[in-house]
């Protein structure tokens, strides 16, 4: 065994044979350089790890302590919050509630139960001399928000009074609460499996819908089949939880939610990872829920993309990966930049993530940073302690084992408390619009309506809203009087949301006045959206309308512009429009990304019109060559499902004999299966490049090449199975949008050639040396009790490999990259180089060391 791993392996050798013998409790116990992080499971230990913290990686200058390793008894802990002076409080996820006295060390920490009866917390808040517990149902315990009192002054909580029940439960279920801003009042949030409580008010016109153009199909794995609009949600609630008012939804599952300093609100929004692959797949991400947002969660294939005008999009996508905890670093001490920061939890591949807000107009963006990360380190939940102005987080979750850490700053930087965040201009306007989320009448509307032809998105999304809680006979007499493109686009969206009584003659005339090669590429993409809503939600639109809307777009078909092209493919399936599924099929075939390629199968299921036979077959022949994508769990399920719709839209009494023969022989054709880097191997060698034959010509300007095959290369060496570019390509990997300018040529080049060079640890794989002598290698992407779960392929993110944890021998950070190596060695030089700029481009073909060939 020596052989395969350094020394320092074996540290923790002793407790991992203890383990197996049922005598180690499931302990973080990490070793120095490498990273490495083991964990054991029992029934029976309860001494504390001595050790967990101390190789946790960090940024410089900080040091992460173990404050308590939780024994088995007390629980697996989800959820934190600083109680009174000096102490904190901690839920088990199935059982009671923890007070915590943090001490200088983890012995000296106490930790006692709480004797109120309430537990399975999932969010709690200390606040109003009251503690507030948002609970799950278990053992006669509705579920709801809870009020805590201590009425006899002994410093326990002996009165429990649910103040606001919630029909929800599980890990979708209710969860954080927050202080507001004014500290007057208290926010919560809840999952895609809970139910809307009765809103007394909401930000939020209560207009929403599923919006599904063309039919939805529900998760072929089962999951949220049923479950319908608004989605997750957040909501503002006074002390006694007798008025709420909902403040945004349209979330799948954020766990928890935070104000920076200014009074701005942020969520971190889980992803739906059985769809990893899909084109409805979306990543996990930040969102900044301001007032009366909608972030487009609808389940199966209706997610709405990030760029739908009646939706808001996100400050950063983060990717892969499962939400937990969110707080700002406001009252830490540390440097400026980190009390300013927001952190956000990844649980299942151990990350805290700092993300560094900057003003992006009346929103933020983000850059993100890791802050810590260790293999399987559960994050669930964060904390800044006023006391003592650290950062508290808690591993557990899913019966697994539970220790309580601190985040020490011991770096040279001041850490005296930074001044409060401050909006800009835009940000004020934006505010001053959302105190007209209400009905107010014309004076609102005359407030509002400047805003609707803003350059800024969400002033504009912020003013539509304002309009849509007016009522509509102080608003619609103006939808024909518009001449501005962006007015007319945002009022003709807020009057088919609304539903406005006899206002489809004014919204058609608008849209059908603007000339699509005027249009900026997000004006197009809002005329689309635009029309599909008036198709859904206006009663009278007819089939003249669709006429209409036909000789509109329909000869931009296809466009050039990736998302615009799958929003013409979409309106244009439920147009029914003949000469569209000729251009689908051709996109499908010829499309670089296996996420466009469904989105065109996926709209030709549902097309009646316009098949050949030569066409139809070639449309069929698709499903054969799918066997070789690669997704989650549920993709195999959702191409099976499209397959199944396009058979049963066959008409085949239109069919002859031959016609009918012929395509039954191509529905008989079994997937055929390669494997992708088989099919890559098979490319004939160039040459091995190396950064010597390369980078003189890749640091001199990249002019004239040629993008398309840029792109071409992107998709040839795979790197549109785990990598996103502008939007379009996998999402396992990191997204390349940026990395043109993010980036030196030669560090770009590098990373191309050398990928095992420098490892992220966000990407990171763990090596696990099995008992039984097996060697596996992969991403730990989740856990439960006593079971890892390991992604070993990237290129197939839906398979994993289930490890046991007594099963593992030891376990540490790979240094080899989950990258393949000779990626390039299939290219041609000029390939590279077309490679090369098209990544710098940033997908825009007008960079200047871009041209495409004329």
């Amino acid at each position: 065994m020596l052989n395969r791993f350094d020394l320092e392996f074996f540290i923790r050798k002793v407790q991992l044979a203890g383990a197996r013998m049922g005598i180690a409790a499931f302990a973080v116990c990490c070793s120095g350089s490498l990273g490495l992080q083991v964990s054991l499971a029992s029934e029976h230990k309860e001494r504390p790890n001595e050790d967990g913290a101390a190789n946790i990686r960090t940024l410089p200058g900080f040091e992460v302590e173990l404050v308590y390793s939780v024994p088995n008894k007390q629980g697996s802990w989800v959820s934190l919050a600083a109680e009174k002076p000096g102490r904190l409080v901690a839920s088990d996820q199935y059982g009671r509630l923890y007070r915590i006295t943090p001490g200088t060390s983890a012995e000296s920490t106490k930790v006692e139960p709480l004797p109120a009866k309430i537990g399975r917390a999932q969010g709690l808040l200390y606040a109003f001399e009251s503690l507030y517990v948002m609970a799950h149902a278990g053992d006669d315990q509705p579920a709801g928000l809870y009020r805590l009192r201590d009425t006899n002054g002994d410093d326990q909580y002996d009165q429990v009074t649910l103040i606001l029940p919630v029909d929800g439960g599980g890990e979708h279920g209710p969860h954080a609460i927050v202080l507001s801003p004014d500290g007057k009042s208290l926010y919560v949030c809840a999952g895609n499996h809970t139910k809307p409580p009765a809103f007394q008010t909401t930000a939020l016109p209560a207009t929403w819908e599923e919006d599904q153009v063309i039919p939805r199909q529900w998760d072929a794995g089962g999951h949220a089949v049923g479950i319908m609009a608004p989605g997750g949600w957040i909501a503002q609630v006074d002390p006694e939880g007798k008025k709420v008012h909902l403040v945004a939804a349209g979330f799948r599952n954020e766990y928890d939610i935070a104000f920076n300093s200014a009074g701005e609100l942020f969520t971190y929004d889980a992803d739906m990872e059985w769809d990893v692959g899909a084109p409805w797949y979306r990543p996990t991400r930040v969102n900044h829920a301001v007032s009366g947002a909608e972030f487009g969660w609808r389940s199966g294939t209706g997610k709405w993309p990030a760029y739908y005008p009646d939706s808001l999009g996100s400050v950063i996508d983060i990717g892969p990966g499962s939400p937990t905890g969110v707080t700002f670093g406001t009252g830490a001490k540390y440097p400026a930049k980190y009390q300013h920061a927001l952190y956000i939890a990844d649980w299942s591949y151990g990350i805290i993530y700092a993300l560094h807000l900057a003003p992006d107009g009346g929103t933020y963006s983000a850059e993100a940073e890791l802050f810590c990360s260790a293999p399987a380190m559960q994050v669930a939940d964060m904390v800044v302690n006023p006391s003592d102005g650290l950062l508290y987080y808690v591993v557990g979750g899913r019966r697994t084992q539970s220790s309580l850490y601190r985040v020490h700053y011991r770096g040279s930087d001041a850490v005296t408390p930074a001044p409060a965040v401050e909006l800009t201009g835009v940000q004020r306007d934006r505010r001053r619009l959302e105190e007209l989320h209400h009905s107010i009448g014309v004076k609102a509307v005359d407030e509002a309506w400047n805003f609707l032809g803003n350059s800024d998105r969400n002033l504009r999304y912020a003013a539509r809203i304002a309009i849509e809680h007016q009522p509509a006979e102080t608003w619609q007499n103006r939808i024909s009087q518009v001449i501005d493109t962006q007015t007319a686009l945002e009022i003709s969206l807020a009057a088919v949301r609304s539903r406005v009584p006899d206002c489809k003659a004014a919204v058609m005339d608008q849209l059908s006045a603007l000339k699509w090669n005027d249009l900026a590429v997000e004006q197009r993409l809002h005329l689309l959206r635009v029309y599909g809503l008036a198709s859904i939600r206006l009663a009278d639109f007819s089939a003249s309308d669709w006429q209409t809307v036909v000789k509109h777009v329909a000869d931009h078909f296809p466009s050039g512009n990736v998302q615009t092209d799958l929003e013409l493919a979409r309106l244009l399936t439920a147009a029914q429009h003949p000469a569209a599924t000729a251009t689908m099929v051709q996109l499908l075939r010829a499309a670089p990304t296996q996420e466009e390629q469904i989105h065109y199968a996926y709209c030709s299921a549902y097309a009646t019109k316009g098949w050949t036979p030569t066409l139809r077959e070639d449309y069929f022949r698709w499903f054969v060559d799918s066997a070789n994508l690669r997704g989650g769990h549920s993709f195999s399920g959702f191409i099976a499902n499209i397959r199944k719709q396009a058979v049963e839209s066959l008409d085949w009494s239109q069919m002859d004999a031959a016609v009918t023969a012929s395509l039954k022989a191509v529905l008989a054709l079994e997937p055929t299966e390669t494997n992708p880097q088989a099919e890559l191997a098979a490319r004939p060698v160039v040459k091995q490049w190396s950064m010597a034959d390369l980078l003189a010509k890749v640091e001199a300007p990249l002019e004239g090449r040629d993008f398309e095959n840029g792109k071409r290369m992107f998709a040839v060496t795979q790197c549109f199975k785990c990598h996103r570019f502008e939007g379009i390509g996998g999402m396992v990997g990191p997204d390349l949008s940026a990395v043109g300018r993010r980036f030196s040529k030669h560090d770009l080049l590098e990373s191309l050639l050398v990928p095992s060079k420098v490892v992220s640890d966000q990407y990171q794989a763990t090596i696990f040396q099995m008992v039984d002598g097996r060697v596996i290698t992969g991403r730990v992407v989740n856990l439960n009790g006593q079971e890892y779960m390991v992604q070993e392929d990237m290129l197939n993110p839906g398979q994993l490999t289930s490890l046991k944890v007594n099963d593992i021998e030891e376990m540490k950070a790979s240094e080899i990259s989950m990258m393949p190596a000779n990626l390039l060695d299939t290219l041609t030089e000029d390939d590279v180089l077309d490679l090369m700029a098209y990544l710098r481009s940033s997908g825009d073909r007008n960079f200047n060391e871009v041209q495409s060939p004329k």
